[in-house]
């Protein structure tokens, strides 16, 4: 796979054409963007080799399709249609039912391989991109069998080979999983920051008093709204199911303390302390 094609140059398909660049200097890598200063900028930080439009990925071994949800299930027909039968297309989408029902009847599916790498910052953009992003990350792989086993054995040892460790999952359960353990986060983060903003009307007093607890539980209100719409919206069922669940714990909370139940408050955080002992790693 040495002809790639990346339709998105910010963080994520950046950071992949970096280190995929780097464990493979032969590989040339193509930027397909829609703003032409994107591409440039991607040029001039070495991101990309060449700037490229759609229909040149009829010349692609690999297109990598790093962009919203909503745009991702819109272009990918179109993607598989141009694609050689030697091609591969893959995905990075952070939801996944949605974008494997829109291909599932292409005469193309074969070529494709829907993926979601679990890794990323709150930041955007062709700048954004860095090297090493993915090393010990999970990349779930959805609907592995649907795809050509040869090129999704190519794929995936370019993947390993930059450091991620492969997970299988149907679409619907990466959905309501990905619900908890990223979308809940983010809509946490956003309206913990909204609400410190309705609040605090003073922004020197937020700057000044602002400490590393707060700075860390809202980093990810500087996501881009651009990508986390559409992500919600693909997503709804599951989100606003964990949201119901996720307030119902806040109102719980709320409650023991008004009860001045702090024995209880204490168990609480107390029992949930165990997620440090989870994040830690599973053997």
């Amino acid at each position: 796979m040495t002809n790639i094609y990346s339709i998105g140059v910010g963080l994520i398909g950046g950071s992949l054409a970096l280190d995929i660049k780097k464990n493979n200097p032969e590989v040339v890598i193509h930027g397909i963007s829609r703003k032409d200063e994107t591409l440039n900028k991607a040029l001039e930080l070495k991101i990309i080799d060449k700037k490229a439009v759609l229909e040149d990925v009829k010349h692609a071994d690999l297109v990598i399709v790093s962009i919203p949800v909503d745009a991702t299930v819109k272009l990918l027909p179109a993607i598989l249609d141009l694609i050689p039968d030697t091609g591969l297309v893959v995905d990075a989408g952070s939801t996944k039912f949605d974008i494997c029902k829109a291909v599932e009847d292409h005469p193309k599916r074969r070529n494709f391989l829907a993926m979601h790498p679990i890794a990323g910052t709150e930041f955007s953009g062709p700048e954004a991109a860095f090297e090493g992003l993915f090393m010990g990350k999970t990349n779930i792989v959805c609907e592995v069998e649907k795809t050509t086993f040869k090129l999704q054995e190519k794929a995936l040892k370019l993947f390993t080979d930059i450091g991620m460790r492969i997970r299988y999952m149907n679409p619907e359960a990466h959905d309501k999983h990905i619900a908890y353990m990223s979308h809940l986060s983010h809509i946490s983060s956003f309206m913990l920051g909204k609400t410190v903003i309705e609040k605090e009307k003073n922004e020197r007093d937020i700057f000044d008093m602002a400490g590393s607890g707060f700075e860390s539980t809202v980093r990810l209100a500087k996501s881009s709204p651009e990508m986390w719409t559409p992500i919600f919206e693909q997503n709804k069922t599951n989100v606003i199911e964990t949201l119901e669940e996720y307030i119902t714990n806040l109102k719980h909370f709320k409650e023991l303390m008004e009860q001045n139940d702090f024995e209880a408050v204490f168990n609480e955080m107390k029992n949930t302390n165990h997620i440090k002992d989870i994040l830690n790693g599973i053997a």
